[in-house]
C-alpha cells in the first residue's frame, strides 16, 4: 500500500500505541518518517498548525501521567493558548501518535482510520 503523499509519524519511540501504529504502517508497506517529539521536541508553530486542523482538545493527552501530575492551577481554565504552551513544554502531553499524510492529520491510532486514509 504505497502512499503518494509524504507521511510523517510523530510520537514517542517507546509508547505502546506508537509501536502499534508503526507496526501497522510497516505491515501495510507505508513509507514514513518518524519524529520523536520526546527527544526532538515539538515547536509551538507545529502544534498551532495541528490544533487548527484537529483541535487542541484532541491533541492534549489528559489521560497521561504527565498531565495528571500537573498542579490544579495548570489544569484549570484550559484554552488553546495554555494547552499549546503545556504541550510545547511537555511533549509527553501530546496525544500519540500524530500522523501527517499530505494535508491530512490523524491523532491517536485507530487501524480503521489508517486503512481509510491509505487504503
Amino acid at each position: 500500500m504505497a502512499s503518494p503523499k509524504p507521511v510523517t509519524l510523530y510520537g514517542i519511540k517507546n509508547c505502546d500505541t506508537m509501536k502499534k501504529a508503526r507496526a501497522w504502517l510497516d505491515g501495510h508497506g507505508v513509507a514514513y518518517a518518524f519524529h520523536d517529539y520526546k527527544s526532538a521536541g515539538a515547536d509551538r508553530a507545529l502544534l498551532e498548525g495541528w490544533a487548527k486542523q484537529a483541535g487542541w482538545e484532541v491533541l492534549l493527552n489528559r489521560a497521561g501521567t504527565t498531565f495528571r501530575a500537573l498542579p490544579d492551577a495548570d489544569k484549570t481554565g484550559l484554552n488553546e493558548k495554555k494547552a499549546i504552551a503545556l504541550m510545547t513544554a511537555n511533549p509527553s502531553m501530546i496525544k500519540r501518535p500524530v500522523l501527517i499524510a499530505g494535508n491530512k492529520i490523524l491523532v491517536g491510532f485507530k487501524p480503521e482510520l489508517y486503512l481509510a486514509l491509505f487504503g
